[in-house]
């Protein structure tokens, strides 16, 4: 996040923040070579010009779990960057097409509350038959949740249900004239399982359509088909002028063209000496041919270039028409170079050493260019439905034919480029693993969009009904899409649980031993593939909300913890992170990650678990005549940093931060205490260790002009050095002593001035290796450091 994004004073967002993210998109918006990027852009000036309007006249409240005005915290937002909402409802906005078909099917596209008249119907009974025909089928699709609140009413009438459902109803009415309670149909029903995919055929396809031909292979393209036979016939036109040899380059001193004196060379005879009879209206015929070309041929500048010799010589050739004597000699000169020059590089126009190099310009850009493949692709992607994903991809990524593309010129299939394969790939249906390791998968975060594919049935597989469990499960991946808000004071985002069509439907759900262990499965094993495909990178926060949603499902209680960001940190951990830093003790006591970043475990079992004089909110009061009462495990956090707890500089709050992270391990010693994950990783420890130190050293080495980038580079390449001492901290000492040959031989390879600024960190490291703490020994050890990733001072690393 942005700094500016609270107002420190007052403890509330700084409506600075939202003026300045339209100021930026008013920029892209005017100056963007992309219309699509400038209408994104136009977008967001409207999204954040409802932040900014909603701020100033007080209908939002900025850092709240409800931010809008008389609106409950189950409406689904529309949420900007920064977590910011706008004060728009994802399930209001323009009617959608199939609302439009439903209202001329009732006979009522003239209702003034269109959105009322449509939930309406949905009571009735043909309308709730409709639904029960949906549940039973399940050929729907819930895009925001809201969307499946009136399943539930109907699943809770054919069942019996009947006062729970009028419950219900009762939540929904006042937001029936704006929000879509009832779901869009489908043409099948969404297959969950362990198999899954990242962006549906649909998807591609719109990302296929965005594909733009490269401007400057079409200017080649065009110069060579287009521009290069007019320029062979005007040197055509102007060979025929000359008397004698033609004039070619004398190769100087050295096979070189130019004499001493910097000037070519020339033998043979001079131009425009000589006209044939039709020379001239064989002339002013080319010059129209040409003229008509620049008007229909537009990329390449060979035409238009003064320096070209296709330019040039249709200049001469225009005085050659009007009067040939008034070209001057100077003028003829200049023809003379132009023709030698371009016979000396390929022969003159028809001999067989030019025609052969025609050609192999002429191999060179033929064949359809990209947008033509992209456009094949997306005709082959037609063939499948749009809401779903491939079983396989060659069918749709094998090499194109001539009559897919005809007039292209082939005369062999062409191999699809790896770009246009990987967007295609995107829509591959396959297990997590696999797209992990075919690239499709390339980040936690990229991970987390996918988990609720296989988290929605886990999480429903308690729900005996098979209609409401994939009611359960369509509902549990719309709200995994919602948006996080920004909140202040340690509230929680808004759980599925609070849903009230969620919370009428989950007392139908039994307690599932089976559902439990399938949970606890899926969770151990998206841990390890998370640990294993990304060991540099913490766990992202929004992947943190799949896992603890599968804890929840198997039962077990984890203390994850996200990550804060520095510029709303308030100076108060919850509990959580707390029970995560004890629980790191038990695991890494006695340990080099201990010893490393110098933890004193016994502190911390000494610390209180809250404030014991005063309540929370307290700290932040600045009355004279109180004295504020900080969290002891904030407080020991800012003791270990070296700084004060309770100011506003990010730098300061973000070293209070690192601390509680090295203390809690981010979330690593808790995984790997419920999932036994020490035993199932043990022999790639130090395989992941080597991951992380290549990763550092490569990531280190990135160069950057913008600070904030160097910045953020220093902390993320410190984030992983830590994750390498945790596995080291697992590994045997014979482990740990082979990482360190094999850390410093690798460093031996890196840049001289990399080597020498990150020596430092390596050396620390072998002194935690060695028992010994870098705090004490640091000076007798020529320059041992601990890498940490925050620093208020320039940080040692950076140039």
């Amino acid at each position: 996040m942005e700094e500016a994004e609270i107002n420190r004073a007052t403890h509330t967002a700084n409506p600075g923040y939202a003026a300045f993210q339209i100021a930026k998109a008013l920029t892209t918006a005017e100056r963007h070579d992309d219309p699509a990027t400038r209408e994104r852009a136009r977008e967001r000036i409207t999204a954040w010009a409802s932040v900014l309007t909603g701020m100033m006249n007080g209908s939002l409240t900025v850092g709240s779990r409800t931010p809008v005005e008389n609106t409950p915290g189950w409406v689904t937002l529309k949420v900007v960057t920064g977590g910011f909402a706008t004060g728009q409802f994802l399930a209001s906005g323009p009617l959608l097409d199939h609302e439009r078909a439903l209202l001329e099917r009732l006979s009522a596209a003239a209702e003034a509350e269109p959105r009322r008249r449509l939930n309406a119907h949905f009571l009735t009974d043909d309308g709730l038959s409709e639904l029960q025909a949906l549940l039973v089928s399940g050929t729907y699709d819930v895009s925001v949740p809201e969307e499946g609140a009136l399943l539930a009413v109907a699943w809770l009438a054919l069942n019996n249900q009947a006062e729970v459902a009028r419950r219900l109803l009762d939540d929904l009415a006042p937001y029936f004239d704006k929000l879509r309670f009832y779901p869009s149909p489908a043409d099948r029903p969404f297959q969950a399982g362990a198999r899954v995919f990242l962006q549906s055929v649909g998807q591609s396809i719109a990302a296929l359509e965005r594909v733009k031909p490269n401007q400057r292979v079409q200017a080649h393209k065009e110069a060579v088909e287009v521009w290069v036979p007019l320029y062979d016939r005007l040197v055509g036109l102007f060979i025929e002028t000359v008397v004698g040899e033609l004039p070619n380059l004398v190769a100087g001193p050295g096979a070189k063209s130019r004499a001493a004196d910097g000037k070519y060379a020339i033998a043979g005879g001079w131009p425009c000496q000589h006209y044939a009879a039709d020379w001239p209206a064989r002339a002013r015929d080319w010059l129209e041919t040409c003229r008509q070309s620049r008007t229909s041929h537009t990329l390449s500048s060979m035409p238009h270039g003064a320096r070209h010799s296709l330019a040039q010589l249709s200049a001469y050739l225009e005085r050659c028409v009007q009067d040939p004597r008034a070209l001057t000699g100077r003028d003829v000169g200049r023809i003379r170079l132009i023709l030698a020059r371009y016979i000396a590089k390929r022969g003159a126009p028809g001999s067989s050493r030019c025609d052969q190099a025609r050609i192999i310009q002429r191999r060179a850009v033929s064949g359809p260019v990209f947008g033509d493949l992209a456009g094949v692709l997306v005709q082959r992607l037609k063939r499948y439905p749009e809401d779903g994903g491939l079983d396989e991809v060659t069918a749709v990524t094998q090499p194109v034919t001539a009559e897919e593309v005809p007039g292209a010129g082939m005369s062999a299939a062409v191999t699809v480029p790896p770009s246009l394969v990987t967007k295609v790939e995107r829509s591959l249906v396959d297990s997590v693993d696999v797209l992990v390791a075919r690239g499709i998968i390339t980040s936690g975060e990229t991970l987390a969009r996918l988990l609720p594919q296989i988290t929605s049935h886990l999480r429903a597989a308690g729900i005996a009904d098979p209609s409401l469990r994939g009611l359960y499960a369509a509902v549990y991946r719309a709200f995994r899409r919602r948006r996080s808000l920004l909140l202040f004071d340690l509230q929680s985002q808004i759980r599925i649980e609070e849903l009230p069509w969620v919370a009428a439907i989950e007392t139908f759900r039994r307690n599932d031993m089976p559902a439990k262990e399938l949970a606890r499965q899926t969770l151990a094993e998206v841990a390890v593939l998370t640990l294993t495909s990304f060991p540099h990178a913490i766990l992202p926060n929004k992947l943190l909300q799949e896992l603890r949603a599968l804890s929840r499902t198997a039962d077990l209680d984890l203390p994850l913890v996200d990550e804060v960001a520095a510029d709303i940190f308030m100076g108060r951990f919850s509990l959580k992170f707390r029970q995560a830093a004890l629980q790191a003790a038990v695991l890494l006591k006695g340990t080099i990650y201990q010893t490393y970043y110098g933890i004193d475990y016994g502190d911390l079992d000494r610390l209180p678990e809250r404030p014991s004089a005063r309540r929370w909110w307290q700290f932040w009061r600045r009355a004279k005549d109180e004295q504020p009462s900080p969290d002891p495990f904030a407080a020991h956090c800012a003791r270990r940093a070296g700084v004060l707890l309770g100011g506003w500089d990010p730098a300061t709050n973000g070293m209070i931060i690192e601390q509680q992270q090295i203390l809690t391990s981010q979330n690593l010693a808790a995984l790997f205490i419920a999932l036994g994950l020490t035993d199932k990783l043990r022999n790639q420890m130090d395989g992941l260790a080597r991951t992380c130190f290549a990763w550092v050293c490569r990531r280190q080495q990135v160069f950057s002009k913008d600070r904030h980038a160097q910045l953020i580079m220093v902390k993320n390449t410190a984030y992983a050095w830590r994750q390498m001492v945790f596995f080291l901290a697992l590994s045997p000492q014979d482990r740990i002593d082979h990482f360190l040959t094999w850390a410093e031989a690798h460093l031996d390879k890196q840049a001289p001035d990399f080597k020498a600024r990150f020596s430092p960190a390596l050396r620390g490291l072998k002194l935690a290796a060695s028992g010994r703490s870098i705090d004490r020994e640091a000076t007798a050890e020529a320059g041992a450091r601990r890498f940490l990733g925050w620093s208020t001072q320039k940080h040692w690393l950076l140039p």
